[in-house]
């Protein structure tokens, strides 16, 4: 078979090899040069860098008219070009899903009226556009987001304390988004919806032909909106119940999520489950190996043997006979970018702890990231950790960010300077 992916995410984050034989396959991996420099040095394949100036699509099929060869399988694993791989494969008549399909799983607007009409509740929201329309008048009042139709990671995302306020900030270009504060802004591209508070969950397996084979659930400690304006996050793993597997069943449906991996979050809002977005991918930060930890099943491998058509159903591994609960944590470190990471105060008694599975410490004198990140060595911390009990796997978490405090230098004064910083997130008791 002839496989091409387009490749964004790290390679050690899919590990490619334990979903696809590459002796037997011929793969090719098309992405820009640093990501295609994580591919393994004894790798059989075929690696073809992109320029990275435009899209995957529009790189792809320059190179494809250039270049013609045949596909059997398009394939990505990330989030960003699951719908570049759609009309890739449109394009080139290769079986998939299409591009109708996986739109549903990306557009927020189309998900969240899909789920609606199946009969889940979902907060309410409105395009940006019909917002506008209505000079800010919307079904409810009160605290309301802005965010993309198809972001990740709580980009771009702001809470306004009502929706008159975001058409306010549209109409005088001060929304605090860039992409929106310009003349040339294109609003269909961004929704609003009413903010709902409450625990929120995140839900994460494997599905094929429509059939949910795992399914693990989890609550956050934290929140990703939190996390991207400098907060740590984390979740930990909580008892799976019946009405949970039915209810995530019917999301997926609604959504046309037959085959793959997911990750769905939801919000308990006065007691009731909302579903706030799902998508057909594995989630970010350390959900995988926690996940693989738990049950046993490393989601992105088994992912590729459902997409090259290689049932799974019956052959997915027996989960662990000791039961474990894991839960994960991750301290961002792009509010201070430009700044050095000089380590952190309170780390010591809980770096040796034993429940500690992982922990990913930036160097010292490293600098800290641009962008938003979850992942182990980008991250200024990043880890796993497994007790008992949920309860407790939240207790630790909980203890690690209220003790922790991270110091920063500036670049121009050393690893010594005093120029610092914190990042703490204050939970409460737990």
């Amino acid at each position: 078979m002839n496989i091409l992916i387009l490749h964004r995410v790290p390679y050690p984050r899919i590990e490619y090899h334990r979903g696809i034989d590459h002796t037997l396959h011929n793969v090719t991996y098309f992405g820009k040069r640093e990501i295609l420099a994580s591919l393994p040095a004894d790798l059989r394949c075929t690696a073809v860098e992109r320029p990275g100036k435009n899209s995957a699509l529009e790189e792809a099929r320059a190179w494809l008219t250039e270049y013609p060869q045949d596909f059997d399988r398009v394939i990505s694993m990330s989030e960003y070009e699951l719908l570049d791989a759609a009309h890739l494969r449109d394009w080139l008549g290769v079986d998939g899903a299409p591009v109708g399909q996986v739109l549903l799983a990306r557009d927020k607007v189309l998900m969240k009226g899909a789920v609606a009409r199946a009969g889940l509740r979902v907060p309410r929201f409105l395009p940006l556009p019909e917002l506008i329309r209505r000079e800010g008048k919307a079904p409810w009042s009160g605290p309301t987001v802005l965010k993309p139709h198809s972001g990740a990671s709580s980009v771009d995302v702001v809470v306004f304390d009502d929706p008159s306020k975001i058409h306010a900030a549209w109409v005088e270009k001060r929304s605090g988004v860039s992409k929106l504060d310009q003349d040339s802004a294109d609003p269909s591209l961004f929704e609003v919806e009413e903010f709902l508070d409450g625990p929120i969950l995140h839900f994460d397996g494997l599905v094929e032909q429509g059939k949910v084979l795992t399914l693990s659930a989890s609550e956050y400690i934290g929140t990703c909106l939190e996390y991207a304006r400098g907060l740590p996050i984390g979740s930990y793993q909580i008892e799976l119940s019946e009405d949970m597997r039915d209810w995530v069943g019917r999301a997926l449906d609604a959504v046309d999520i037959h085959n793959g991996s997911f990750h769905l979050e939801a919000i308990v809002h006065q007691g009731e489950r909302v579903f706030l977005e799902v998508g057909n991918r594995v989630g970010g930060a350390d959900v995988v190996p926690t996940f693989e930890l738990a049950t046993g099943i490393h989601l992105p491998s088994q992912e590729l043997r459902i997409l090259l058509q290689d049932t799974v159903e019956g052959t997915l591994p027996p989960p662990p006979k000791d039961r474990q609960w894991y839960g994960w944590f991750a301290f961002p470190g792009h509010q201070l970018s430009g700044h050095l990471f000089n380590g952190f105060d309170g780390a010591d008694a809980l770096r040796r702890s034993s429940s500690v599975v992982t922990w990913n410490e930036l160097p010292l004198g490293k600098a800290l990231p641009k962008d938003v990140t979850y992942s182990a060595h980008e991250a200024p911390l990043a880890g796993m950790v497994a007790t008992s009990s949920p309860a407790e796997t939240r207790r630790w978490i909980v203890r690690l960010f209220q003790s922790l405090r991270m110091r920063t230098a500036s670049p121009h004064i050393g690893r010594g300077g005093s120029d610092s910083s914190v990042s703490e997130m204050p939970l409460g008791s737990s």
